[in-house]
């Protein structure tokens, strides 16, 4: 029985291609045509096949470099290159990072059946306020060797192994740990001390979170 390929298999449907960067010259013609008259063969076989698909890639390279260099075939990228998103770099969003490392928490724990439940305070500020040059990718590793290490219900995070930044730490760094702290609250339903508290989520005592709050301007209206 014989196979069918990606694009067959996407048919009337969408595609994402990551790190197309990463495709040799040798087929980039034949993904040139497969993209300009939507028709193919399949490997071995001398029948054309008609397809629609949606197309979405991904890239971390630089395309217009490459070109330059003779590594990427111009008629592609402009092929490709018909509605882009340039996602900026985790860096330059660092309100993101309470949420992703929160979700990659949840999910390699759940992988490992650990129950690891909260980020400590300081741990969460280490991690928005590292470099991130990997991004995304980079982030979810890290998190998840934390995790492997992790013993109890607290994710221990190796304050050493992040980069520091004097930049990172401007008003996103301060609106991200904003976040941290609604977010506790409001888990916590508004309650700040005591067992399941947000200063307990949180890894922190009682008036050390209450002097955050009062500096961030977190009022009751933010998280009730």
């Amino acid at each position: 029985m014989q196979k069918r390929g990606r694009f067959e298999l996407a048919d009337r449907g969408t595609l994402f291609l990551d790190e197309i960067g990463d495709i040799g010259l040798d087929l980039q013609p034949k993904l040139l045509r497969a993209l300009q008259e939507y028709e193919f063969e399949r490997l071995g076989s001398t029948t054309t096949l008609r397809v629609d698909v949606r197309l979405i890639a991904a890239t971390h390279r630089n395309l217009p470099a490459m070109i330059r260099d003779n590594h990427f075939r111009e008629d592609l990228f402009y092929r490709l290159n018909v509605f882009p998103i340039e996602i900026p770099p985790l860096r330059d969003r660092r309100e993101d990072i309470p949420l992703l490392a929160q979700y990659f928490v949840l999910r390699h724990a759940g992988q490992m059946q650990k129950k690891i439940n909260r980020i400590p305070m300081q741990a969460m500020e280490a991690l928005v306020n590292a470099d991130w040059p990997g991004n995304i990718r980079q982030l979810e590793n890290f998190i998840e060797r934390c995790v492997i290490f992790t013993q109890g219900d607290a994710l221990h995070v190796p304050h050493s192994e992040l980069s520091r930044s004097a930049a990172s730490a401007g008003s996103s760094f301060e609106t991200a740990t904003r976040q941290v702290i609604i977010n506790a609250l409001k888990g916590a339903s508004g309650r700040i001390a005591g067992h399941g508290g947000a200063a307990q989520r949180l890894g922190l005592k009682r008036t050390t979170l209450q002097n955050k709050m009062r500096k961030l301007n977190i009022s009751r209206d933010c998280y009730a």
